[in-house]
Formats: structure tokens, C-alpha cells, sequence
């Protein structure tokens, strides 16, 4: 018997959610469950709940991101919650961010066969992309680090008023609380916590928004964006 034999079929709130994308959430549930598993990108603990507790607890985070902006999912992992919002808005611009060869790997067979033609995989850590990618307008993650640690790497990636959304669970309040002052030398210039999904998923997602401003991930981070934009300039010229 294979993993996949354990996938639970689709709720009726995931034909809600992805509307004409259903049968392309369907099939990257059955990769999850099949080769996500293989490749030990998911635990196969996780394949009878994969539905609620993964992929329509990042679908509804929809609702958080405006309309028509770039998004940077840093630490995508197995395209968590990045897949998902793309499957929902293609009105957005991703960008998959992750480090490891076989989930960028993953997250490339994933995009082609399901014609994600708004997303793209990047190699790499965020550290490391740091004025060689566009700053984007919405960075996201889940389970990625605590907040002050996501922060010190997805901030940077914003543009100016740009946004961090980050999926929490019941730590989010303490961790936004506990990284107050770190966010603030980052440049955050205001911090919230939203409850998305109502009636799509229980209990809600929870996400905390830290929105920044003219000068995302502060001074330090400014100069070191400087540093790599002259850097990749001298190397075209060559």
C-alpha cells in the first residue's frame, strides 16, 4: 500500500477555495502524499491531514495579500504556503526561496506539471539573494524559525511599505511580543496578528503582519543591498 492510498479525499471547502484550480490542488495533494513523502519533505504522519492542516491552512492566506503584487516565500520547503496561494490567486507574482536541492528540485516538477507560468523556484538562502532578487512587496513563510530569526531574513527581501506575513500558531502573540524590539531595528513600522479562513478552515490560520517601512530590514541591511546591487552590475559589465 502507498502513502497516497491514505490521503483523505478533498473537503467541499477546498472546491470553494480553489475554484477552477481544484483538480491542480488535488494533484499537489497527491504529490505531497506520494514523492513529498518519498523525498521526506513531508512526514507521513501528516498525509491524513494534509487537507486541513497544510495545504487549505496556507490556501486561506489569500486573504491577507493584496492584489496583483510580488511574493517571495522564503523557506518554501515543499511549496508551503506558497503553492497553495498560487494555485488561488494567479494574479500574483511568487517567488519560491529554498535552500535545498531536492525540494527546489520538488517545487520545479510541482510548478511545471501543474502550469504555475506565476511562479519560479530560486535556489538559495535569503541571506544570500539579497540585492540579486527584485524586492518583492509581500514576503511570506510557515514553520520556518521564530519570528525575530524570519525576520532578520525575510524583511530584507521587502520593498519599501513592503509586508511579512508569517503563518504562526498559538505562539504568535508571544513571539511578536518577544521580537518587538528586533522588528523595530528591521525597520517594521507597525505589527499586527489577523485570523483568516473563517469557514474554511478550524481553528483559523493564524498570521502575523509586520509591515515595514521606507527602509526595510534597517540601515545595515540598505548598505548591504547597495553592496550586492554595484556587485552584480560590475560582473554584467565584465
Amino acid at each position: 500500500m502507498t502513502e497516497a492510498a491514505e490521503l483523505p479525499p478533498a473537503p467541499e471547502q477546498a472546491r470553494e477555495v480553489f475554484g477552477d484550480r481544484f483538480a491542480d490542488a488535488v494533484r499537489y495533494a497527491e504529490l505531497l502524499a506520494e514523492a513529498g513523502v518519498q523525498r521526506g519533505l513531508i512526514g507521513p504522519r501528516e498525509v491524513p491531514r494534509l487537507w486541513e492542516r497544510h495545504i487549505l491552512n496556507c490556501a486561506v492566506l489569500s486573504e491577507a495579500v493584496p492584489e496583483a503584487v510580488t511574493v517571495c516565500d522564503v523557506g518554501s520547503g515543499a511549496g508551503l504556503p506558497g503553492i497553495p496561494l498560487a494555485l488561488v490567486r494567479d494574479d500574483l507574482n511568487i517567488t519560491l526561496l529554498e535552500p535545498l536541492l531536492r525540494r527546489t528540485n520538488f517545487l520545479t516538477e510541482v510548478v511545471e506539471l501543474l502550469g504555475l507560468d506565476h511562479v519560479t523556484v530560486v535556489r538559495g538562502r535569503a541571506e544570500e539573494v539579497l540585492g540579486k532578487l527584485p524586492p518583492v512587496h509581500v514576503v511570506t513563510a510557515r514553520a520556518v524559525a521564530p519570528l525575530d530569526r524570519l525576520a532578520t531574513w525575510g524583511i530584507p527581501l521587502l520593498r519599501p511599505y513592503g509586508e511579512m506575513l508569517a503563518l504562526k500558531g498559538d505562539t504568535a502573540e508571544e513571539e511578536l511580543k518577544a521580537s518587538a524590539a528586533a522588528l523595530s531595528k528591521l525597520g517594521a513600522v507597525e505589527t499586527s496578528i489577523l485570523h483568516v479562513g473563517e469557514g474554511i478552515v478550524d481553528p483559523l490560520s493564524t498570521v502575523v503582519r509586520v509591515e515595514v517601512g521606507e527602509s526595510p530590514g534597517g540601515v545595515r541591511f540598505a548598505a548591504k543591498r547597495a553592496k550586492a546591487a554595484r556587485t552584480g552590475r560590475t560582473r554584467r559589465r565584465r
